[in-house]
């Protein structure tokens, strides 16, 4: 602000003694001072003012204002309570000196001067600021949020983490906000949202609260309470989350070489695509054919998570694994070295868990996979989706299904080899999916809902609207064109498990 503005603020009855032609002079800062000689605390542009405790000759104004001349500072406000007026010496000096001169009433408090003064440093400092994030969000510059958020701290005095649904901290001061907060987040009945921990407010914004759902969001935590925030620092936090939602889409891998593999390597694993060709994919990817995976699936009921934010939300739970995820019907789907690890599932488990305040009344379904070789991937993630189908079942907010949960023989079929349980599959039902292909029948459904039913031809046929005549001629079809004879108790468990592994 100009000094100018000073006299613009009625409520202090400030009143100019001298200094008419310095009044385009900025005002960096407020100082109150009785120190005969102030300059080695003064930096320059501060508005000092004084209660005259210094004085006690006429020869004391020339030293204190010479003091402030050289210390370059904005102007001079002097009280009226000690002696009733300015004193002439000290006038003169001013004038001498070219330090505007203003008086404060004795009824005025230095302490209000100082905090209504102070208030419109703040909010022209959060105008310039907004103005700099503004060219920030067009610009941005690669170097991270680290130097936007010491930027923020350095101008307004307000230090800023920016934390992530898990409660990762990805950018801000190094000591981090209280962990409480992303639970705090997470629960809010709207926001921004103002939440105390051991006495101390914070404030807690969405990034992206209109394109990302809260559960895949980042947030924006502050020390204060905005609501005694003006409106230009308000206008502030808007273009901060823009920034922070810029750098947030610049580390989004769906665009870059790797995460196009990385989809490409996990639609090939679930199509029925040749273990040479998933290997070859798993090296391009940088992923190693000798290393144990976990494979993760999830899902969200009721549109409120999309599968992209699914998928974002998988990588950010195991952001330091490099995790390989795509997206395949609807569902996320990752893959992640074990390394060392024998407790990650403890550790997806509890992440999972953790988000269940703000799905706000949606589900979210998860699998995991037991640890498998570089060759048995397809075993392990065709594991992870069955285990978040059984997870779906559940009516809890979050649920996730490890592979010690599934049935036995889900387990079985995890730990054989890719291209033999793609053969064995082959072997038994191409020859059914073809013949319905051609001839608009219905033999995959009829031979699924007849194992299902333990091979009751009365209860079968009544499911399937069918006369029972018409289910004879369809299995007697079925084991005709497989070889297979449906009455025999391991024809049926053959067809039970090549089922499974479609």
């Amino acid at each position: 602000m100009r000094l100018h503005s000073l006299l613009a603020m009625t409520d202090l009855g400030l009143r100019l003694v001298t200094g008419e032609g310095e009044l385009e002079r900025f005002v960096r800062w407020v100082v109150t001072t009785d120190m005969l000689d102030p300059s080695r605390y003064l930096s320059g542009g501060e508005l000092v003012l004084t209660g005259l405790q210094w004085w006690r000759e006429p020869a004391d104004s020339e030293a204190f204002v010479s003091a402030l001349a050289r210390a370059k500072v904005a102007g001079l406000a002097a009280g009226d309570a000690l002696y009733g007026e300015v004193p002439a010496d000290l006038v003169a000096a001013c004038e001498q000196h070219r330090i505007p001169l203003f008086r404060v009433p004795e009824h005025i408090a230095f302490a209000t001067v100082t905090e209504q003064v102070n208030r419109h440093l703040s909010t022209g400092r959060a105008a310039d600021l907004s103005a700099i994030l503004d060219r920030h969000r067009r610009l941005v510059s690669g170097e991270g949020l680290d130097s936007v958020l010491e930027l923020v701290e350095r101008n307004l005095g307000m230090p800023c983490w920016v934390v992530s649904s898990t409660g990762r901290v990805i950018a801000g001061p190094a000591a981090p906000p209280p962990a409480a907060l992303r639970t705090a987040f997470l629960a809010a009945r709207r926001l921004p949202h103002v939440s105390t921990v051991d006495g101390t407010r914070y404030s807690l914004f969405a990034v992206d609260p209109d394109g990302t759902s809260r559960v895949a969001d980042w947030f924006l935590v502050f020390a204060g309470d905005y609501k005694d925030w003006h409106e230009e620092r308000r206008t502030l936090i808007g273009e901060l989350a823009a920034v922070v939602s810029l750098e947030r889409a610049r580390l989004d891998d769906r665009q870059s070489s790797e995460g196009r593999l990385a989809q490409e390597l996990i639609e090939l694993i679930v199509s029925d695509a040749k273990t040479a060709d998933i290997v070859s994919r798993l090296e391009l990817t940088g992923l190693a054919l000798s290393d144990r995976y976990l494979a993760v699936a999830a899902t969200a009921d009721s549109g409120a998570v999309r599968p992209r934010e699914l998928r974002a939300l998988l990588r950010e739970i195991l952001h330091d694994r490099s995790p390989a995820a795509g997206v395949v019907d609807d569902e996320a789907i990752v893959l992640v070295a074990l390394g060392g690890d024998t407790s990650l599932d403890d550790r997806i488990h509890r992440a999972v868990e953790a988000l269940g305040p703000g799905l706000q009344g949606s589900r979210l379904s998860v699998g995991i996979s037991g640890a498998v070789e570089g060759e048995g991937l397809r075993g392990a993630i065709e594991e992870a989706r069955y285990a978040r189908r059984m997870a779906a079942e559940r009516p809890q907010p979050t649920s996730v299904v490890r592979h010690d949960e599934l049935a036995t023989h889900m387990l079985l079929l995890a730990s054989v080899p890719d291209e033999v349980r793609r053969m064995f599959r082959v072997r038994l039902l191409d020859p059914l999916i073809n013949y319905d292909k051609d001839n608009r029948a219905d033999l995959v459904n009829t031979l699924e809902t007849f194992l299902e039913l333990s091979g009751s031809w009365a209860r079968c046929s009544e499911v399937l609207h069918v006369h029972v005549n018409t289910l004879r001629y369809r299995i007697q079809r079925i084991e005709e064109l497989t070889q297979r004879d449906l009455s025999r108790l391991e024809d049926r468990v053959d067809f039970f498990l090549a089922l499974a592994l479609r």
